[in-house]
């Protein structure tokens, strides 16, 4: 198995999300619940990986997007501009 080092710009768009906490709770160690239990990144970027794309893609109203940190290629949601 390899290791990537590839990095992911991953945000939560304030303005949708109805802090279900299901970002927190599925990946605390890179998400966390700001003050007023909206979902955040815990840094600006974050490691490539499986889960981090899962609790994306397991958020009820796509609140989590997700961009290659490098060159900005988006990877969730998929297909919008």
């Amino acid at each position: 198995m390899t290791e990537t080092t590839e990095r992911w710009t991953v945000y939560v768009d304030k303005r949708v999300c109805v802090r279900t906490g299901l970002c927190a709770a599925s990946a605390p160690e890179e998400f966390e619940l700001d003050a007023s239990g909206q979902g955040r990144a815990r840094s600006e970027t974050l490691p490539a990986s499986e889960l981090v794309l899962e609790v994306a893609e397991s958020c009820p109203i796509e609140a989590i997007g997700i961009t290659k940190a490098e060159n900005g290629e988006r990877i969730f949601p998929p297909g919008t501009a």
